[in-house]
């Protein structure tokens, strides 16, 4: 369909095998690229962290403490403790972990702070669990990468709504060097679908602003 839609061939013909292959690829690079534009609520994963008392460090991905494909992005995390309670973990960016005066101190995880790497994420814990904090389990709500696809007749991830955005994006993609009414058309339907399922991929539960009351900004002004 995107290749009709990018006028590269008419109905009742079919792709070359060579224009398949060349589409899946595009169709590939078009997914990794909206996986790090907005939330992907399906691809939200929460996922357990094993902890052992004295260890900070943990890497997530192939052969690692947790071996898995590497998820893109750790998006929140929260601590569950052996009696069932939870209580959420503070993230912290590159300033805030090099500004602990004792990145070794052990105790109560109370933050985490996430080095993304090529082929994993390094998740470091502050405090390092001691030996009850490791009784319970740190658990990341992460967000997984797409299945790329390496046959045409392999399944990704996309729910069925997404058909008709993916659909114009890769027609958006194939249209080039094609005549300009049909490169606008594909831009213009390529992003109105794109729009609309950036909007439908929300979370249900209403957003809520409350006043910061506490006195620190409640006597200054705001910048």
């Amino acid at each position: 369909m995107a290749y009709k839609d990018a006028g590269l061939i008419q109905d009742g013909d079919e792709p070359s095998g060579e224009q398949y292959a060349d589409g899946l690829m595009r169709l590939n690079d078009i997914a990794n690229l909206w996986q790090t534009q907005g939330l992907k609520l399906w691809l939200n994963q929460d996922l357990p962290v094993p902890l052992v008392s004295g260890q900070g460090n943990y890497t997530i991905g192939p052969g690692g403490s947790v071996d898995m494909a590497k998820p893109l992005r750790v998006i929140e995390a929260y601590y569950l403790d052996n009696t069932g309670v939870r209580r959420p973990l503070v993230v912290l960016s590159w300033d805030d972990y090099f500004r602990l005066s004792q990145v070794n101190q052990i105790g109560q995880i109370n933050s985490y702070f996430v080095n993304k790497q090529q082929m994993s994420l390094n998740l470091f814990f502050w405090n390092i669990p001691d030996a009850n904090a490791a009784l319970g389990t740190v658990h990341l709500l992460v967000q997984n990468q797409i299945t790329q696809m390496v046959s045409l007749t392999d399944t990704t991830a996309f729910p069925l709504e997404w058909s008709m955005g993916l659909r114009w994006g890769l027609a958006d993609e194939l249209a080039t060097g094609q005549p300009q009414a049909i490169m606008d058309r594909c831009e213009k339907r390529a992003t109105a679908y794109r729009q609309a399922l950036e909007d439908w991929d929300v979370e249900d539960a209403p957003t809520s602003f409350t006043p910061d009351q506490r006195a620190l900004y409640a006597t200054s002004s705001f910048r």
